[in-house]
């Protein structure tokens, strides 16, 4: 794998990308597995245990708070990131953070404290991806943004299938594995084996990132960003009308993503279909993504951004028009194909647009705001999901739902194409 990305990329791109197989491999726990274990400690008939619909709801909730605190801290940490030699700190205190975070949360024998512990490891890794995608614009040219974002998302979707199989024979042999490791022990060799593939991952971006674009410090740093914070905010609103109606369009069919992703094994778990079964397919999804991320990246060179989005966003819809249909094991693998063949190219794409029509010494601001509408939207689909779960009705319905934000994203995407950038 090395030896071909090393062949298309220059060092630090290499070492940019690396962070992304990092990364994913914490990502595709806390789609699959993590749940999982939140379930097996929460359900129960014991005081202070849930029902199954209980823990859906409860375990969607608190995702939606991740979402709120990064959306809150993100554009603040960001404007102070951007300051000159920041960036790099603020990076590698998240990464410490969330690796910490989740070697402990292997540790939790209660639900509550087991979710707790996850949040605040959710809450330092999307902290991390705000200045991490922020770095794009140090790392490479404008004309190999879109190639060189998709080739993180495709590598770290293949590359976190590796930590991930560790952990996922820890959960299938784990209790019966020589009588010897209990499933406590396979959960925390789990969480483990994905902390310290993250961290490892994660050292070349530590030692070769350096800050190309920046702002000079100023005093009252904490004041300064809140106020140039608000100017940015008032400039996106009244002035750079490109900026702001990405945005909004970005804000619309990200929630469908974001709220799929976190919530897919729930999907199916809610279906009633094989737990194994579903983490089988979920890893087939990540190949499916590398390709067509792939793919994509490959299409960056002929085609234009906006036509490539389109192309994703459309698919989405598809694919969330079919989740009415949902019932069957079968019907749960040609779903999660579909999503795996946007999934990556939908994200690199956007964060590779936003970072080509944005200023690029403020970037770590930006892309903070970047984030308020990618958590926000995240907020909303894990909301309509805990509500409609609590109402009563099914999963089919509550994803069958974003299909309304992928077409109004579809829309608001082709304005804000036509709009020209105040970027200087």
């Amino acid at each position: 794998m090395l030896k071909a990305l090393k062949e298309k990329l220059t060092p630090v791109e290499l070492a940019w990308v690396l962070y992304d197989v990092g990364n994913s491999a914490f990502t595709m726990l806390a789609c699959s597995l993590i749940p999982i274990w939140f379930k097996s400690l929460a359900i129960g008939d014991a005081p202070g245990q849930l029902s199954s619909d209980a823990a859906t709801g409860t375990w969607a909730l608190g995702v939606s708070l991740v979402t709120v605190v990064v959306a809150l801290m993100g554009p603040v940490c960001g404007a102070l990131s951007d300051r000159r030699d920041m960036k790099l700190i603020f990076f590698r205190t998240s990464v410490f953070i969330g690796v910490a975070g989740c070697i402990i949360n292997g540790l939790a024998t209660g639900w509550v404290l087991f979710l707790v512990v996850f949040i605040i490891s959710k809450v330092a890794y999307s902290c991390s991806l705000t200045f991490y995608d922020s770095m794009l614009g140090d790392v490479t040219t404008e004309e190999r943004m879109d190639e060189v974002s998709s080739y993180g998302y495709a590598w770290g979707y293949i590359g976190s299938c590796i930590p991930f199989l560790v952990a996922l024979v820890f959960y299938i042999l784990g209790p019966d594995m020589l009588g010897v490791i209990s499933g406590f022990l396979s959960k925390l060799l789990g969480f483990t084996v994905t902390a310290v593939w993250w961290l490892i991952v994660t050292l070349p971006l530590l030692r070769r990132y350096k800050q190309r674009n920046y702002t000079e410090p100023k005093p009252h740093a904490v004041r300064t960003a809140f106020v140039k914070l608000g100017g940015t905010i008032k400039r996106i609103a009244t002035q750079d009308k490109k900026v702001g109606w990405f945005l909004l369009a970005f804000f619309l069919y990200i929630d469908g993503v974001g709220t799929i992703i976190d919530n897919c094994i729930n999907i199916g778990t809610d279906l009633g279909l094989d737990t194994v079964g579903q983490v089988v397919v979920l890893l087939a999804t990540q190949v499916v993504a590398w390709i067509f991320s792939l793919v994509f990246a490959k299409l960056s060179r002929r085609y234009s951004t906006v036509k490539l989005l389109s192309v994703c966003i459309i698919g989405y819809f598809a694919v969330c028009l079919y989740a009415f249909t949902l019932r069957t094991m079968l019907q749960f693998g040609i779903m999660a194909f579909g999503v795996g063949m946007f999934q990556g190219s939908i994200q690199s794409l956007s964060r590779s647009y936003f970072t080509k029509i944005i200023p690029p010494e403020n970037s770590g601001e930006y892309f903070g705001i970047y984030d308020i509408f990618s958590k926000g939207a995240s907020f909303i689909g894990s909301a309509v999901i805990a509500a409609v779960k609590f109402a009563g009705g099914t999963i089919n319905i509550a994803v069958g739902l974003m299909a309304i934000f992928f077409f109004l994203g579809l829309v608001l995407l082709r304005v804000a194409d036509k709009k020209e950038s105040a970027r200087v």
